[in-house]
């Protein structure tokens, strides 16, 4: 299966969520709030500046990153939120209507993001689906380069573990082993990479600092 296959098949899963679901967790796939914010601030940690820096937040869903940053203090910062999912963008985009910091894109490819200081993605690797593990990784190892490629002084994401309790894994979700990944970051983006494992859920974040 093609990136392109890949982008829309997975744009269909999460446009089908938040027409189910809305403006809510479950419309962002989300198992819990809670368990979403600290994620989310494992990947703001890439962020050595509290105000004046441009940040990408691919896969934005319905754009919790702003006011995770918000209520942190960070301040001043221009945000660009991208989504594959037409109907994510269009329920960010109201809902953050006036809001001159704030931009959101519908992206047919991660290469339609701008060039940003920073690049957070949280989630945007774990949702296989049906797609066979080679062309997903193939997928995943792509984004990162272009994520890389657009991204100034860092990025972060984060992805499920292949430490993940045997029983537990699902068949339609990625577990990726983070050596490999942070090997891949290593050889490929950066020599200051920081692996963060210690956060008590079933994932791990990579800090990619140029």
């Amino acid at each position: 299966m093609d990136e392109k296959e890949i982008i829309k098949k997975a744009a269909q899963y999460f446009s089908a969520k938040i027409a189910e679901f809305g403006d809510s967790p479950k419309g962002v796939d989300w198992n819990s709030v809670d368990s979403q914010v600290i994620r989310l601030a494992q990947v703001m940690k890439v962020i050595k500046e509290k105000q004046s820096f441009s940040v990408n937040d691919l896969g934005c869903g319905n754009g919790q990153l702003i006011e995770t940053l918000r209520n942190d203090f960070f301040s001043n910062f221009r945000y660009v939120g991208s989504d594959i999912s037409k109907e994510m963008i269009e329920l960010a985009t109201l809902k953050y209507k006036g809001d001159k910091q704030i931009e959101f894109i519908h992206i047919q490819n991660v290469s339609d993001i701008p060039i940003c200081d920073y690049t957070l993605a949280s989630g945007i690797f774990n949702m296989k689906l049906s797609i066979n593990i080679k062309d997903w990784e193939k997928y995943i190892f792509n984004t990162i380069l272009t994520i890389n490629s657009k991204s100034i002084k860092g990025f972060s994401f984060n992805m499920l573990t292949s430490y993940s309790d045997k029983e537990k894994m699902r068949d339609d979700l990625y577990y990726a082993d983070p050596s490999a990944v942070f090997d891949f970051c290593k050889n490929n983006c950066s020599k200051n990479i920081s692996l963060l494992h210690d956060y008590d859920l079933y994932d791990f974040t990579l800090i990619v600092r140029k």
